[in-house]
């Protein structure tokens, strides 16, 4: 490409030499997690945003695994704030926890679920594009809708026995592939402006994908369900996932683009490899075909990455909150400098994977009987 800038990877500092798989033993697992929750309530979740919704929702369901009630902190965190209506699709992804707690009997979330769901139900507010697609921005498809709207209408439509709500968010994955799947490298565009899709491979766009894919499928277990988009999402999946094993470096971290495009070649980024080998773990159940090459390559890149949550408690080398980037080098900005929450909690989805791969939490919310009911 005339023109492309590959400075930022030739000064990259090298990988770090990664975890295996045998150093993540339940006793270190739980170290990790308790030092990332640490610090993360130490830094503050201070907004209605996308990054809180994404750690909350990692949280609860860490918990949950272990049979643990939530801590007090999180739940006081949604009863002691006025209700932010959303206002965009990113801020509905708080609801996704709420939803949980609300379930399980420790928060009276009512109002917040409803105020979400009425946003994002009304096309009015939550804009469509041509093919259906619930836009990110007016006139912009991103991969990040699927995750922010998805947990939350999955995580109420399984709480409340709404098979609706479901099946809305398999036809949204529809629709998303649709305009941001490559046919022929079967990995995800981060996002389109008006039609035109940019075709940066981003990482945790990808992991994006693959975690909204999964918890679909997971939505449709504890529902007892199989839609008509459940065996082309189960198709993509595989796809998906698969193209992803051969794109992984020997030190188990994907590029920013996970397809080594040039201009970001060597620059890691952690968060996208915690979501995407979480979501590996998670989809074995669903491709026992592939289970044993998922098994490997997901269990590499959760141990590389928590390779990377430094002694404070952060998961570094990941990417900053990034919006749609005309051209590839726009997506390599790397923070190490402050916490990211989103990080934060795709790497607590990393360790939640690794300590209870085939456990379906959503049907146990479903039916009543969470782990952490009665504690």
């Amino acid at each position: 490409m005339a023109g492309e800038d590959n400075t930022s990877s030739w000064y990259e500092p090298k990988p770090l030499e990664p975890l295996t798989p045998e150093q993540l033993t339940p006793d270190f697992l739980r170290e990790r997690a308790d030092r990332i929750i640490d610090a993360t309530w130490r830094a503050g979740l201070p907004q209605w945003s996308w990054g809180e919704g994404v750690y909350l929702l990692a949280q609860v369901r860490y918990h949950e695994l272990l049979g643990e009630k939530p801590p007090q902190q999180l739940i006081d965190w949604y009863s002691s704030r006025e209700l932010i209506t959303s206002g965009h699709i990113n801020n509905v992804a708080p609801g996704a926890a709420a939803a949980r707690l609300h379930a399980l009997g420790y928060l009276d979330a009512s109002e917040v679920i409803s105020t979400l769901e009425t946003w994002v139900v009304d096309p009015q507010s939550a804009t469509r594009s041509a093919n259906g697609a619930v836009e990110h921005w007016p006139g912009g498809v991103w991969a990040d809708t699927c995750y922010m709207m998805g947990t939350f209408l999955l995580n109420h439509g399984v709480a409340n026995s709404r098979p609706d709500f479901v099946r809305f968010i398999g036809e949204q994955l529809v629709a998303h592939i649709e305009i941001l799947r490559n046919p022929d490298t079967s990995l995800f565009a981060h996002g389109s402006h008006r039609g035109e899709v940019f075709w940066n491979y981003w990482g945790r766009g990808n992991a994006w994908m693959a975690l909204s894919m999964v918890e679909y499928l997971e939505a449709c277990d504890a529902l007892e369900i199989s839609p008509d988009e459940r065996a082309k999402i189960l198709e993509t999946l595989k796809d998906h996932l698969q193209a992803h094993i051969p794109l992984l470096p020997e030190y188990g971290i994907w590029d920013v683009l996970v397809d080594h495009q040039v201009e970001n070649a060597g620059i890691l980024e952690t968060s996208a490899t915690a979501g995407i080998g979480a979501a590996m773990i998670r989809a074995q159940k669903y491709l026992p075909e592939i289970a044993p090459a998922l098994q490997a390559t997901g269990m590499k890149a959760i141990a590389a990455s928590l390779t990377y949550v430094d002694a404070a408690g952060t998961l570094t080398r990941t990417s900053a909150g990034t919006v749609l980037q005309l051209i590839p080098f726009g997506y390599s900005v790397i923070r190490n400098d402050r916490m990211q929450l989103w990080g934060q909690g795709l790497a607590l989805n990393a360790i939640a994977a690794a300590i209870s791969p085939d456990r379906n939490i959503l049907r146990a919310v479903q039916s009543g009987t969470g782990p952490a009911l009665g504690v």
